[in-house]
């Protein structure tokens, strides 16, 4: 009986929790240029998120770079609302060296878990790709995953992946030359090692590059 009371006094909480999320509707001036839909909650129902360019200049004198945002909506009686917001995860739409040339970021939704892919170059040879994934627990979305491939055309492939919640982290330094008769190539580095995160970092708090790690055996620092 007992059981069944905080059931029932949960679910009357999350209930005009719900009802009290504001209704959404497109802002002004923004352009919707990804979009997907799961259950992030494991509740049953689908959530809807969807990423924005919106129309806040980075730089006055900058003409194509703007913010990116995203809303995490929910779907309550037929009207999408506002669950989350956030514009710290996203790149703005000018980054990298071709950014008219850039792909959309990519969402995808899977076992409950929202990744968020984005792509761009840094240069005519190098190309970055970050992809972070965050899942919704105690009360909020936690970064538990990050992929970070940084590639060059003819010369290194370095990968770094991180899984927040085991603690366990990859970092791969790949090398190779389009020149047939290059021989100093610097030898390829593989490390694998467990670092003990104590507390996760919520999605809102997140900023990509912004944390370090260093790398035991080496002398090297990873970002995230």
């Amino acid at each position: 009986m007992k059981k069944l009371f905080c059931l029932s006094v949960s679910l009357l909480i999350a209930g005009l929790h719900a009802q009290s999320l504001k209704e959404f509707s497109v802002p002004k001036g923004y352009q919707k240029i990804a979009e997907a839909k799961g259950d992030l909650d494991k509740d049953g129902k689908d959530e809807t998120v969807i990423i924005f360019n919106t129309n806040k200049k980075i730089n006055p004198d900058d003409r194509d770079n703007f913010l990116r945002t995203f809303f995490i909506l929910k779907n309550i009686d037929g009207k999408l609302r506002i669950w989350k917001e956030n514009n710290t995860v996203l790149f703005s739409s000018g980054m990298g060296f071709y950014s008219e040339d850039n792909a959309p970021p990519e969402i995808t939704i899977k076992n409950s878990s929202l990744s968020i892919t984005q792509i761009f170059n840094t240069n005519s040879r190098h190309t970055q790709t970050y992809k972070h994934t965050f899942r919704f627990q105690n009360g909020d979305f936690y970064l538990i995953g990050s992929h970070d491939r940084f590639e060059d055309t003819c010369e290194f492939n370095y990968l770094t992946e991180i899984n927040f919640s085991t603690g366990k982290i990859i970092t791969d330094e790949e090398y190779y030359s389009c020149d047939d008769e290059e021989k100093d190539i610097p030898k390829d580095v593989h490390k694998e090692f467990v670092h003990p995160f104590k507390t996760l970092i919520k999605m809102n708090n997140f900023r990509i590059g912004e944390n370090k790690i260093k790398v035991p055996g080496l002398k090297k620092e990873l970002s995230y």
